[in-house]
Formats: structure tokens, C-alpha cells, sequence
């Protein structure tokens, strides 16, 4: 059971890495993006301090 939903995940990740950026430029954008959202977290929570 745990290696089909393994596979099944796994599966729904990589349709989505390459349905939402198709060129390697694209998987850096939003490597990027992803970045500076928790840089963005993270100095909003190290403020509250």
C-alpha cells in the first residue's frame, strides 16, 4: 500500500514539475520564488521576536 501511494505521489509531483515550467529557466523561477517566500516568512517571524 505504501509503495503505491509512493509511486501515485511521486507521479503528481513530476506532472506538475513539468506541466507548470517547461524549460530549465522556469524550474529556477520558481526555485526562486520559493525562496524568497520563506526568506519572506522568516524575517516576518524573526520581527515578532
Amino acid at each position: 500500500m505504501f509503495h503505491k501511494m509512493f509511486v501515485l505521489m511521486l507521479g503528481v509531483i513530476m506532472a506538475t514539475l513539468v506541466v507548470g515550467c517547461n524549460t530549465v529557466k522556469g524550474v529556477g523561477q520558481d526555485v526562486q520564488s520559493g525562496g524568497k517566500a520563506i526568506s519572506k516568512s522568516a524575517e516576518k517571524v524573526s520581527e515578532k521576536m
